[in-house]
């Protein structure tokens, strides 16, 4: 491995920004990847197409859907029995051009404000010889190289493992696979075409033996976070980073958490 520097290891660290310190160059597009104008560095994004879909196609699709109600409504109250008769009687009554009109502009911000969401939950990855940068929305997540050991695909999750096999991201994300190991493999990290740990990996149920002192209150709360009532991203993310400190790894699939410990 390349990156042997003798530093204490750092936490990775998160910082909110609207940019990432690859923002402030000066770049060109290819394929869905911004190639930086510093050293070999590499930026994955989503590809131009998908983007002008989501900005142009959401809004467009959410307009004629509300359209295609407000055109369906007088036939659907034909009907004996229809879900939301009151809301669908509510839109035959209005007298046109406003229900056309309004139809229209309903759907358009409807599709807008989808459009929003999408485009502030989509993953940035930059990628060169001092660092690895992932930015979602206005949140950065800054892991330095020489914490670095290996990275992965998992699933639609990108994993980065550190020097003792501790997880110091996993994100998930809609890049091409292709070219997420291309950033990787370009920037000199070794780059593993599977999880060299998943056999390790034991399903969690409360007060499971074998864990270190904290871990089944922390999973406990993780769970709630997760599955709950009030199911929160954030909080379950920040769970997992208590997780880390304490030498535990978790991964979720199909609703439920699986575990292993890290090297000490």
């Amino acid at each position: 491995m390349r990156h042997n520097g003798a530093r204490h290891p750092r936490e990775p660290r998160r910082k909110r920004s609207r940019y990432t310190r690859h923002g402030t160059c000066g770049i060109g597009r290819s394929r869905g990847i911004e190639h930086v104008n510093r050293p070999n560095g590499v930026t994955v994004v989503d590809p131009p197409w998908l983007s002008a879909f989501i900005w142009f196609g959401f809004p467009v699709i959410g307009a004629a859907a509300v359209y295609l109600v407000k055109v369906l409504a007088g036939w659907l109250l034909t009907l004996p029995w229809v879900p939301f008769e009151g809301p669908l009687r509510l839109v035959d009554s209005i007298p046109e051009p406003w229900s056309t009109t309004g139809a229209i502009v309903l759907g358009l911000v409807g599709g807008l404000v989808l459009t929003v969401l999408a485009k502030h939950d989509s993953l940035a990855l930059a990628v060169d010889p001092q660092e690895i940068v992932f930015t979602r929305g206005d949140e950065s997540t800054t892991i330095p190289a020489d914490q670095v050991a290996s990275a992965f695909l998992d699933g639609k999750q990108i994993v980065v493992l550190g020097r003792r096999q501790q997880e110091l991201a996993r994100e998930s994300s809609d890049l091409r696979s292709a070219e997420v190991a291309e950033a990787f493999r370009g920037q000199g990290y070794r780059w593993l075409d599977a999880d060299p740990h998943r056999e390790s990996f034991r399903r969690w149920v409360p007060e499971t033996p074998g864990l270190p002192t904290g871990a089944n209150a922390l999973l406990k709360a993780r769970e709630q976070a997760l599955r709950g009532k009030e199911k929160s991203a954030g909080d379950a993310r920040e769970l997992r980073d208590e997780l880390a400190r304490v030498g535990v790894v978790v991964r979720d699939h199909k609703d439920r958490q699986y575990w292993r410990l890290s090297l000490d």
